[in-house]
């Protein structure tokens, strides 16, 4: 697979993922991407975060879920195109890496935020 096919699929895994966290942030929600960057209104809630977060590990258990049924397919030789698992496969993986880094990064931030405080 080339390695710009590879970075699509990382950047269009991260945009989905992570929508919700940009437009909460920037107050945008359903007023689209340059129309609302201009207008940032505070959120009322602090879920907004905790939702986009939720949001990616759900896309992420679907986008394994669809890669395992394609892979049974291709064993049991049900399926027309091996390409498809394959790139389920690795859309799965990159977005699951993808997620383990955000957390990751939201751990070490967390025990900053600690450290400073003591």
């Amino acid at each position: 697979m080339p390695i710009d096919a590879l970075n699509g699929v990382t950047t269009n895994a991260m945009t989905r993922a992570f929508a919700g966290a940009t437009d909460a942030a920037t107050g945008a929600g359903a007023l689209g991407g340059a129309a609302g960057a201009g207008a940032v209104q505070p959120t009322t809630g602090g879920d907004g975060f905790a939702a986009s977060l939720g949001n990616a590990v759900d896309g992420l258990q679907q986008l394994q879920s669809d890669s395992k049924t394609l892979a049974l397919k291709a064993v049991t030789g049900n399926l027309d195109d091996i390409h498809d698992a394959t790139i389920a496969s690795t859309r799965a993986q990159v977005t699951l890496e993808l997620v383990t880094a955000v957390r990751n990064k939201g751990v070490d931030a967390f025990n900053e935020i600690m450290r400073m405080q003591a």
